[in-house]
């Protein structure tokens, strides 16, 4: 193919990406508050079930975490937390263990963000935020994120 084909055919993409995109803007401005709002408390039920779902299973694999479900102004979601104690050497010293997960609440600017945390023996392993609009959210995308933050915390946790 020649190199004038291959950028119009990149252009042809360019355009109707772009298309979509005004569609999707327009649908949500159309979107109101409400619904918005809906969508939201759907989406992060949904999501919220699936982050305890994946945290209850990490006590089976590394007994003396518990687990604890989260909820209110920080958001809706889990968390497993393990306080060790450390007595080598003498000293006495606490270790603390934590991967929280959730779903941020609604707010004005029509997200859904997925905020996660981890921290590994008093050491911060991660801490991210992850967000898409609310008309573009793919619930998949989000099961996935949650699966691999989960099972990176779990691989760095073992290592340790």
């Amino acid at each position: 193919m020649s190199d004038f084909e291959d950028r119009l055919k990149r252009a042809i993409e360019r355009g109707e990406k772009r298309s979509e995109s005004k569609q999707r803007a327009a649908h949500e401005a159309a979107m109101s508050d409400e619904e918005c709002r809906e969508l939201h408390s759907r989406l992060r039920l949904k999501i919220s079930d699936y982050i305890e779902k994946c945290l209850k299973k990490l006590p089976n694999h590394f007994p003396g975490f518990q687990y604890e479900t989260l909820f209110g102004d920080q958001g809706w979601g889990g968390a497993c937390v393990r306080d060790d104690l450390d007595l080598t050497g003498g000293k006495r010293r606490n270790l603390y263990s934590r991967i929280e997960l959730a779903v941020k609440p609604f707010s004005s600017v029509r997200v859904l963000e997925l905020a996660g945390k981890g921290m590994i023996r008093n050491k911060e392993l991660f801490h991210r935020n992850h967000f898409e609009k609310l008309s573009e959210v793919e619930e998949a995308d989000f099961r996935d994120l949650i699966d691999l933050w989960v099972v990176e915390y779990a691989e760095q946790y073992s290592a340790s």
